[in-house]
């Protein structure tokens, strides 16, 4: 009620001082336009009145000058007319007026003066009047002056019926609109609010299953977050039943499924209270400027889809790079905020770098060097001295910031990701040996051979080796590794227990599979507020039996070129398909600095036009190119709606696009073509694994995907989805976190002994 009142209020207020507004500006356009329309009418009778009246003032005429003078005086809205001689006497004027203007008329006197005419507006006997002199002239010289006298008062009677017209107008608005709003907020907010809350009432006393609730159509877009979040809790109650119904039916596993709350256990276990601290180059959360406002983006990429869960199950620190151009506005004075924004759940840290330290660590070394170098794709990497220094510089400036915040703290837990900061481990090392530091390789690990063409690769190894542990998505990746540091380092390579031992100093390495968040158990409530693949479809303009979907950053790893030769190869080969089956690639511009990603773009544009002309109808179109930044909200009715999944990547370290997609076919169907050289082949077995160089095999996996029984579909997807419920995110976060809190300390103590 009280919401309804100030609502009502409100509103009320707005209307009044539109109201008041719109009739101030009313009645401001009526006043001059009267005035200026009396002023009109008092020239052009004084024009047209001198010549009859300047002869008469020459022969002194004063019996004819005073007939004339009465004869015009009692004209509508007229007061009078008074005539003058050229020493400002009185020759004639309108009876009833010439009491009150006995004597100088001011006026009169700066008219003879001056000799030009003059108007002012004055009072006379409490009427608003309006006098305009005008000089009498003869022979170039005047002889008087003709003034006249206006009745202005109607102009304040007019602007009055304004404002009363406006009241009145006014009055009636408001009790239009209180009364349309009170209908409104009935119709549309409290009821519908009343019966979402009844639905979540009977949700959560088991009256009722999930399914979208029947009073979402009635509500305003401005409750969609209302809707989401009930919408939510009402499928997280559903999947709850849904898992202690499927645990009570099933026999007792070894080990249950890790989980958000799990994980949140076993690191307060594992860390007795310790924060965890995550660098990285990308931050989770940009900040960009959207008109006169601020928009929060969430960048794409495997590394914030898997870090964000599990940071915001440990409430730690997040450092990285402050890119968006609104950052610097959101953040307090130590450059800290809390995210994500809707729900805090842990502080996010950003570091500034100048244009040049960006162009030369982020685009130069680390992307035009290290990224090209690791994912052997027959890329040429570029190695500029100028882009090394930037890169170390970089670096430290991380190391700095990272240093300020675990000062004080004893056995610091550090998590370092990627190839951006190599050299950050030992940096962090020099100054606090104490430190349990671990660095997550998410790309690729070449041979020897092909590292060795670095110039700085015993710098990096020796950055790297700084931590205690060095963790790779695969056990080949990890075996590169000690390869590398056997050929170009002195040390000690355990090969049994896969460590490095250097200057007194052990590191470990291990693969950890990064994977995605994913607790839906097979059998779970389908989500039903995804678009239906008809709707998509309509969407998108085409009308097809079959739809196949790829999500990647446009980088040249990604095989995307490969994979369009393959679709235009499976439409040659089975001609069956044409007008059936349409691909979406989902595809996020990225590093559109660096000359080789611009070309890219320009080479996959012209091969879906290319394809496009060749093939398409007016009803239908093979690729259709959605070129931007997808959120995952946007992606997943594609991933639900698609018969397959396409992951061609020349070489890739994991790709957790493959694995999104297997946790977001919760219906058990669905074909996912994935490439052998990706680090998620290694686990999803059950796909149908390609060689993304072999166009002719791809195009006979669309065919095989897209002609598959439905119960062979089910089965394989089925057995991956197990797999990801095993081996998901917060496995890998577990695993990787307790490994770095256990290690031992120089005194013989581990890390978990300390804290406590």
């Amino acid at each position: 009620m009280k919401i309804t009142v100030r609502l009502v209020v409100s509103l009320v207020l707005v209307v009044a001082l539109v109201a008041v507004a719109f009739s101030l500006y009313q009645v401001r356009e009526e006043r001059i336009r009267l005035t200026s329309e009396l002023e009109r009418r008092t020239i052009v009778l004084a024009e047209s009145l001198q010549e009859s009246v300047i002869p008469l003032v020459t022969s002194e005429s004063l019996e004819k000058l005073d007939s004339l003078v009465q004869r015009f005086g009692n004209r509508d809205r007229f007061q009078g007319i008074a005539v003058h001689d050229a020493h400002g006497r009185l020759l004639a004027s309108t009876a009833d007026l010439e009491p009150q203007i006995r004597g100088s008329v001011p006026q009169v006197t700066r008219v003879l003066a001056e000799g030009q005419p003059n108007g002012r507006f004055a009072r006379l006997e409490n009427r608003r009047i309006y006098l305009y002199a005008f000089p009498l002239a003869s022979g170039g010289e005047t002889i008087g002056v003709l003034t006249l006298f206006h009745n202005a008062s109607y102009i304040d009677v007019r602007l009055e019926e304004i404002w009363r017209r406006n009241l009145i107008s006014f009055l009636g608005l408001s009790v239009l609109v209180v009364s349309i709003t009170l209908i409104v907020v009935r119709w549309s907010i409290t009821g519908p609010i009343a019966q979402l809350a009844g639905w979540m009432r009977d949700l959560r006393t088991g009256k009722t299953r999930f399914s979208k609730p029947a009073v979402l159509p009635k509500m305003d877009a401005a409750l969609d977050t209302l809707i989401s979040e009930a919408s939510r809790m009402g499928k997280s109650l559903a999947i709850a039943r849904a898992k202690v119904e499927k645990a009570s039916s099933q026999p007792p596993r070894a080990e249950s499924p890790w989980t958000a709350d799990r994980l949140r256990a076993h690191m307060r276990a594992e860390l007795g209270g310790k924060k965890l601290y995550l660098v990285s180059n990308r931050e989770p959360y940009v900040h960009e400027k959207d008109g006169p406002g601020i928009r929060c983006i969430v960048p794409a990429g495997g590394l914030v889809t898997a870090l964000d869960p599990v940071m915001r199950v440990c409430d730690g620190l997040w450092i990285a790079h402050g890119s968006g151009d609104a950052d610097r506005e959101t953040v307090d004075g130590s450059n800290k905020l809390r995210v994500p924004p809707k729900e805090p759940a842990y502080t996010l840290k950003r570091v500034w770098l100048t244009k040049e330290e960006e162009d030369g660590y982020y685009y130069g070394f680390a992307n035009e060097g290290l990224w090209p170098l690791c994912h052997i794709t027959h890329n040429r990497p570029e190695f500029r001295l100028e882009d090394w220094a930037h890169y170390r510089k970089v670096n430290e400036k991380f190391a700095d910031a990272l240093l300020t915040e675990i000062t004080g703290e004893e056995a610091p837990l550090v998590l370092v990701q990627d190839y951006h900061l190599a050299l950050l481990p030992s940096l962090i090392k020099e100054k606090r040996p104490d430190a349990k530091v671990a660095i997550f390789w998410h790309i690729p690990w070449p041979n020897p051979e092909a590292y060795g063409i670095c110039p700085w690769h015993q710098e990096i190894l020796q950055g790297m080796l700084g931590s205690d542990i060095i963790g790779f998505h695969i056990q080949f990746h990890c075996n590169n590794f000690l390869e590398t540091v056997d050929r170009f380092l002195e040390s000690k390579i355990d090969w049994e227990h896969f460590s490095v031992i250097r200057g007194g100093h052990s590191t470990l390495i291990k693969p950890f599979p990064i994977s995605v968040d994913f607790e839906l158990p097979s059998g779970a409530p389908v989500s039903e507020t995804w678009p239906a693949k008809e709707d998509l479809l309509r969407l998108l303009g085409v009308e097809v039996e079959y739809l196949g979907v790829g999500v990647d950053r446009i980088d040249y790893t990604k095989g995307i070129p490969e994979r369009f030769r393959a679709i235009e190869r499976f439409f040659e080969k089975y001609p069956e398909y044409l007008g059936r089956f349409t691909f979406v690639e989902m595809g996020a511009p990225s590093r559109t600095h660096i000359k080789k990603y611009r070309d890219l773009m320009v080479e996959i544009e012209e091969a879906v036009e290319k394809i496009n002309w060749r093939f398409q109808t007016k009803t239908w179109r093979p690729i259709i190119f959605l070129k931007a930044h997808h959120t995952h909200q946007a992606i997943a009715p594609y991933y639900r709606a698609s018969d397959l999944c396409m992951v061609t990547s020349l070489h890739d370290g994991m790709n957790l696009v493959a694995k999104e997609f297997v946790a977001a076919r919760d219906d058990e169907d669905g074909v996912l073509i994935l490439s052998q050289f990706t680090g998620a082949s290694r686990e999803l077995k059950d796909a149908v694994i390609v060689n993304p160089y072999d166009i002719e095999q791809m195009a006979d996996a669309i065919r095989l995907s897209l002609g598959m029984p439905p119960a062979e579909r089910r089965d394989r997807m089925g057995r991956m989805r197990e797999t990801l419920l095993e081996y998901n995110i917060y496995r890998w976060a577990g695993k990787l976190i307790a490994e770095l809190a256990r290690l031992r300390l120089t005194d013989g103590t581990s890390a978990q002994e300390a804290a406590q």
